[in-house]
């Protein structure tokens, strides 16, 4: 059977028999397989509602819950700019065909439909948690977020002074008439929109005024308090509480704050008179403009300040979301930081730290007796950029090359690469496009080339995700070495520590070859034969995937050992998705663990009966890729920065790596993804409608994440395996 010739499964191909009128209906056939692929769309939302049960849930300490439900905001803001926006701009377009199956087979226009109802459903469940849950506890713990006319009279003296040093300075209000047409308001900048009229005597006309929240400023501005206590004002309050001063000859008849945020797709063409560099700042200017997708505004607001708003964005009713609490819960992130409560927080956790054994003089040494693997954040990250550090400073070392897909402001890693350019041959690939990082990306390549380093932006059209550093060393026995680090995750030691990835060090003489054949790719476009044995795309990996899944599905017809494990942030590659049905049939066990969108429907008989889907969300963002395939008792396991996504396969520069280490191999399939496999308490299990469902357990259930930090850190306590029942 071949699910890509057919739009029906293997049931609906053949026409069923006639029914004898004596004998009762046949049940329904199976649905097609276009009905078998969830919506992308609609399988994100399902992910950040899961996000969103975290901050619902009370066994998570108090403060760590307002923190995913700032995260829930963060991501809706990404969705609402990129993908809402994206329909919008195909509606726009006159496209008016169904997608594909993977995407719903539904129209733009259904698509968008679908959505506003689930958007605004989740938006009022974000808001429910805020004020009947998180405002409560939060209150009971005396922390508490107050408006202007409920200060103190010592804290409204604070908060006067600390508005008129620091915030009035930079306000700038704004009356829209003839002469002073609507301010451009910046993608997803907070202002207090003002219905005025003026004092002047007989004057009935009424006309609206804006002012910019500054965005340098903390949302939150501390109060003075009692011990133990902690009292906040969100600065648009306070600057509400002033805006009388600010209109003089105007009488305030209503005040809101409101939010607009904007299409933050970057639309790049290659330009022969135009570097990628100046392409993408051009690009980023465009992306503050962009058209508006959506305005939040405070729920209560004045019906004409509504109206005005809605008309000057030229937004439908639909993209109107009025919030029951602060606009853009996102900025709540900040307050777990404000508030020195250990007791409101998860506990400290102390990663693992790499020591070199006693007979190895330096990492290199170390790494030439074979390879080795971290999970990090369990693993400290400090191992990496130590790793790039003493390729900089060993005299030995002669050049470098590294991929930077996102980094972090003053990292080690940066500067040892800047440090480096002085006195090596140093090549870094930088990839400009890393969303929502662009800016920052573009100064890194502009220090890197100042300080000497070669600075490439990979292959046009194509984002440079893949996560290789490449170090070429004299060792002291006069050989020419190369050493690699591979991994799932970005080179960014802040996020390293809240992340959940997996580096590989080695001087394995064929992975660091092909590793040099991968950076000849990304600065000379030069297509090799030299991959192998890693999986590069867009060059070999959809294809060399697609042959192991249907690998496994032979082996299970012959009746050997077969089976395929895969740990991935998304899965929504139709072509893999219906392997990995063709493998289910045949008789694979297929277990997956997917952190979000999966366009794959699991436990349908006939179809998927043998693929179970789990989703973990827990106190670490699991972003590590893993995939197991169990080849007839000759298992292989790779890993690698790719999802089975359609744009990691076909739109990216990508690299999966072996794992051939039988220990190293033990460690991921029983320590790593078995402990995942376990896990009771923080997955949740796909269901054939769609939805997801906690995992089942007795008592306090296992956590994966929990037990990998107890591992690390004994400290913490208890290391023991999940019960035998679980």
């Amino acid at each position: 059977m071949t699910i890509t010739k057919s739009a029906s499964s293997p049931s609906t191909r053949r026409k069923p028999p006639a029914k004898p009128a004596h004998k009762p209906a046949a049940p329904p056939e199976p649905p097609p397989v276009e009905t078998l692929f969830f919506s992308r769309d609609e399988s994100w939302l399902h992910f950040n509602e899961r996000v969103l049960e975290e901050a619902q849930d009370p066994s998570n300490p108090l403060l760590e819950r307002v923190k995913f439900l700032a995260i829930t905001a963060s991501n809706l803001d990404e969705f609402v700019e990129i993908r809402v926006a994206g329909i919008l701009q195909r509606i726009e377009d006159g496209i008016s065909m169904p997608q594909p199956a993977d995407e719903g087979g539904l129209s733009p226009q259904e698509r968008l439909d679908r959505l506003s109802v689930l958007l605004a459903n989740f938006v009022q469940t974000q808001y429910a948690c805020w004020n009947e849950q998180l405002l409560p506890a939060l209150e009971k713990e005396k922390i508490r977020t107050l408006k202007f006319a409920q200060l103190s009279t010592k804290q409204r003296a604070h908060a006067l002074d600390f508005y008129a040093s620091e915030v009035d300075p930079l306000l700038t209000p704004v009356t829209i008439d003839p002469s002073h047409p609507f301010p451009r308001v910046l993608n997803k900048a907070l202002c207090i929109a003002l219905l005025l009229r003026h004092k002047r005597k007989g004057n009935t006309t009424t006309a609206l005024g804006v002012v910019t929240v500054p965005r340098s400023l903390p949302r939150l501005v501390c109060l003075p308090s009692s011990t133990g206590s902690y009292d906040f004002i969100l600065l648009h309050e306070l600057i509400e509480s002033q805006v009388d001063k600010m209109f003089p000859g105007y009488e305030v008849l209503s005040r809101s704050a409101f939010r607009v945020t904007r299409n933050s797709n970057l639309y790049m063409q290659e330009e022969e008179s135009r570097s990628v560099l100046e392409s993408v700042r051009s690009e980023l200017h465009n992306r503050r403009k962009g058209d508006a997708v959506r305005l939040e505004i405070e729920d209560g607001a004045n019906e004409d300040i509504i109206e005005r708003l809605r008309t000057n964005f030229e937004l439908d009713p639909w993209q109107v979301f009025r919030t029951k609490g602060p606009v853009n819960l996102s900025r709540m992130m900040n307050l777990p930081s404000e508030v020195k409560r250990s007791d409101l927080k998860y506990p400290d956790f102390k990663a693992r730290e790499f020591k070199l054994d006693a007979k190895s003089t330096d990492i290199f040494d170390q790494i030439r007796k074979g390879d080795i693997l971290f999970h990090h954040p369990f693993d400290s990250y400090k191992v990496v950029e130590d790793f790039i550090t003493a390729g900089a400073l060993d005299p030995h070392v002669m050049s470098m090359k590294q991929t930077l897909y996102r980094t972090s402001k003053d990292s080690s890693i940066f500067r040892a690469l800047t440090d480096a350019g002085q006195s090596k041959e140093v090549t870094v690939v930088v990839e400009l496009m890393a969303r929502f990082d662009e800016d920052s990306n573009i100064r890194w390549a502009r220090e890197l080339e100042d300080a000497g380093v070669g600075v490439y932006h990979g292959i046009f059209g194509l984002k440079t995700h893949c996560k290789l550093a490449l170090l070429v060393r004299r060792d002291p026995d006069g050989v020419i070495r190369r050493y690699v680090h591979l991994g799932t995750g970005n080179y960014n030691p802040v996020t390293s520590r809240f992340y959940t990835d997996i580096s590989l060090l080695t001087a394995n003489p064929e992975i660091t070859a092909a590793v040099q054949h991968v950076f000849n790719y990304l600065t000379a476009e030069a297509e090799s034969d030299g991959y192998k044995p890693l999986l590069v795309a867009p060059l070999t990996m959809a294809s060399t995937f697609l042959d192991l899944i249907t690998r496994e599905a032979e082996h299970a017809k012959a009746g050997q050992p077969a089976g395929i494990i895969a740990k991935v942030n998304g899965l929504l590659d139709r072509a893999t998705v219906e392997a990995l049905y063709e493998a289910s049939i045949a008789g694979v066990q297929i277990e997956l663990i997917v952190r979000g969108m999966c366009s794959l429907r699991p436990g349908v008989k006939g179809l998927s009966e043998n693929i179970r889907v789990r989703s973990i969300v827990g106190r670490f963002l699991e972003h590590s890729r893993i995939f197991t395939f169990e080849n007839g008792g000759s298992p292989e396991m790779f890993c690698g920065s790719a999802d089975w996504m359609a744009r990691n396969l076909h739109e990216r520069c990508e690299v999966v790596f072996p794992v051939t280490d039988p220990a190293l191999r033990d460690r991921l399939r029983n320590e790593i993804l078995g402990s995942y496999l376990a896990d009771t308490r923080k997955a949740r299990l796909l269901q054939p409608d769609g939805h997801y469902v906690r995992a089942t357990h007795k008592g306090q259930g296992f956590s994966a994440q929990t037990h990998l930090m107890c591992l690390a850190d004994p400290s913490m306590g208890d290391t023991s395996t999940p019960p035998a029942d679980e």
